[in-house]
């Protein structure tokens, strides 16, 4: 919709506290070259406040909106209907306006689905996911709901871990089960994809995931969920065994070109959107 025949959309991003926001860059970008005026704003919402800014998107007509930590939960009780995946994974990083009625999702999981999609399938594939904090939880379902064979939750807790892992038994259908992370983990033969969903790697260019770098086999598809840097330890270890890798770049990529998708009813460029963010990050 152009300014001339429709009132200009709003997306909004609520989360606490807002340190500066790549994913409003590539939107606005993406909505730029997508010929739509719209705009992406990035708003600071502290957790008291949530419910009237919930409010205060449902009188002011805002298409949709992202939630960040620590929203990503808290904010289900005031919408009006959840996605499958929102449902079973218990958190909401995206909402869309249909009619009169603001409906839960979560495209952390479709994100990195869609960027694994583009070096294989995870359909009858055995994965390890280290971690089982948000991420992770929305990548496993994903994986579950996209025809993962086996899911091997690796964590230090066991309570989260167990959780995830049952979680993924009894809800999603998929084999899953948990083991411990103690040192560095060895994966195992056979193993087709292994995914770091932890926050290991963040802004630290020389932060490693305990690994046994050696159990990895050329053969494995390994990824990460960091995208700043996206060339991470993990990856470069990773890369040097004869892996293929995955960075979060493209995840974060897919994951707004999705929301794009549910909020306009366009498909982005996901090259202008990579653009965007590679720019913002200066890389």
């Amino acid at each position: 919709m152009s300014t001339s025949d429709s009132l200009q959309e709003i997306v909004c991003c609520m989360g606490q506290p807002v340190a500066g926001n790549p994913t409003q860059f590539m939107i606005e970008r993406a909505f730029v070259a997508a010929g739509l005026d719209w705009r992406y704003l990035t708003l600071e919402v502290p957790p008291e406040n949530l419910e009237d800014a919930i409010r205060g998107v449902r009188a002011m007509g805002f298409k949709g909106g992202n939630f960040t930590i620590p929203h990503k939960v808290s904010v289900i009780q005031y919408l009006d209907e959840l996605s499958e995946a929102a449902e079973l994974m218990g958190a909401v990083n995206c909402i869309n306006r249909v009619d009169d009625k603001l409906v839960g999702d979560n495209t952390d999981g479709k994100g990195f689905v869609q960027s694994l999609s583009s070096v294989t399938s995870p359909e009858g594939k055995k994965f390890v996911v280290l971690g089982a904090g948000g991420a992770a939880r929305a990548i496993a379902v994903e994986l579950g709901l996209s025809g993962a064979s086996e899911i091997t939750i690796v964590n230090r807790s066991p309570e989260r871990g167990q959780e995830l892992a049952a979680l993924l038994n009894e809800r999603v259908k998929v084999s899953a089960k948990y083991s411990p992370w103690e040192g560095d983990y060895a994966v195992d033969e056979g193993t087709d994809v292994v995914i770091n969903a932890t926050s290991i790697g963040l802004g630290n260019a020389t932060a490693r995931v305990p690994l046994a770098y050696d159990s990895l086999q050329a053969a494995m598809v390994v990824a990460d969920v960091i995208f700043n840097p996206p060339q991470t330890v993990f990856l470069t270890e990773a890369g040097n065994r004869g892996c293929r890798t995955l960075d979060g770049l493209g995840m974060l990529v897919n994951q707004g070109v999705i929301g794009f998708k549910i909020w306009t009813g366009v498909d982005p460029d996901p090259s202008v959107m990579r653009e965007a963010l590679e720019e913002y990050l200066e890389l």
